[in-house]
């Protein structure tokens, strides 16, 4: 037998339809992730990822985003919430550090 005889079989079927891609939850995995690092270090990890969400909501709102797709809306106010939790996690860190020496020492 030669392949021209099978050449029908592999083919496309217009009329089915394209496949559903099915959901991928990777943001759960993410939020998870982030979930871990941030019991693991506190509020060290607090500070760092708002200082990371400081820095990417200030050059955005350089660049012209005027509304955010955060519940806040305005990134003015984006920025004045993480500039709350980047300070709370900031004086939050001492006493952090000092529990962690209470529990081990």
């Amino acid at each position: 037998m030669s392949a021209a005889d099978y050449s029908h079989l592999n083919q496309r079927d217009d009329s089915v339809g394209a496949p559903v891609v099915p959901f991928d939850p990777l943001r759960l995995c993410v939020f998870t992730t982030v979930a871990a690092i941030t019991a693991i270090l506190g509020p060290i990890a607090v500070l760092a990822f708002a200082g990371i969400a400081i820095a990417g909501y200030a050059r955005a709102r350089r660049a012209g985003l005027l509304r955010s797709r955060c519940k806040l809306g305005d990134t003015r106010l984006v920025l004045l919430y993480l500039s709350v939790i980047a300070v709370l996690a900031a004086v939050a860190i001492p006493f952090w550090v000092m529990l962690w020496i209470g529990m081990l020492g």
